[in-house]
């Protein structure tokens, strides 16, 4: 490669666009903590209370429950944020994906939604992506569905993972 394109040795890789990269023996640790805590001071959620989980399990959106309008530009830009997160989180793209349905007529029930992900997201900072290069090469796949759980269009919704080994792939 050093005859078609010009390189330089600057070291051992440790950002990479805004992904931190940690290397160790046993593998890679993939991050986005400065990313991360960006995002929760970008949209005053610092100080806010800490969620164990990044969405509720008890209630269901839906696009009528609530009067209160929201600014649609204000609310695509918190998907848009978590979807970059969401890189080196993909569990948290499910949740992503069920508030970025309603990005064309946003109300205070989906903002809400959304700042319980970030909420939850200031308190694993830390959290990423470890590949293990100490592992097999056995794929695996998991995959669930809700059964109809959307209420406004009765759709399933589907999610799935794979693995290569231990190493997460999509």
């Amino acid at each position: 490669m050093g005859n078609t394109f010009e390189m330089s040795i600057v070291g051992e890789l440790s950002f990479f666009l805004v992904l931190q990269v940690k290397q160790f023996d046993d593998g890679i640790f993939i991050s986005q903590s400065k990313y991360a805590n960006e995002l929760v001071k970008k949209f005053g959620l610092k100080d806010s209370k800490h969620m164990q989980t990044f969405i509720s399990t008890s209630s269901k959106l839906d696009r009528d429950s609530d009067p209160n309008k929201v600014d649609p530009s204000l609310y695509r830009s918190l998907i848009g944020s978590l979807l970059y997160l969401a890189t080196s989180r993909p569990y948290i793209s499910f949740s992503i994906g069920v508030c970025g349905r309603y990005q064309a007529n946003p109300i205070e029930q989906h903002v809400l939604a959304v700042k319980c992900i970030i909420r939850y997201v200031s308190s694993t900072l830390n959290y990423g992506l470890h590949y293990s290069s100490i592992s097999n090469s056995k794929i695996v796949g998991y995959t669930d569905v809700d059964w109809v759980g959307n209420k406004d269009d009765r759709k399933n919704t589907l999610g799935d993972c794979f693995y290569v080994g231990t190493n997460i792939v999509s």
